[in-house]
């Protein structure tokens, strides 16, 4: 039987590299406390906080036909 022995340094740095060439951060400051109500907000749906937030902004840009 094996034990799990923790993320190596080898996944880790196969997952920054995936990270830098596939994906962008957006970072956004909310008042104090929001972050908790936004993100159990967002799991009532059966979302990630970021997930909800794209899916929010993808809706809008439909609207206006981007």
């Amino acid at each position: 039987m094996s034990t799990y022995r923790g993320y190596t340094q080898t996944q880790n740095k196969a997952t920054q590299k995936y990270q830098k060439e596939n994906l962008d951060q957006i970072a956004i400051r909310v008042p104090k406390g929001k972050r908790e109500v936004y993100k159990k907000f967002a799991e009532s749906q059966g979302k990630s906080l970021a997930g909800m937030i794209m899916e929010l902004i993808e809706a809008e840009m439909q609207k206006e036909g981007r």
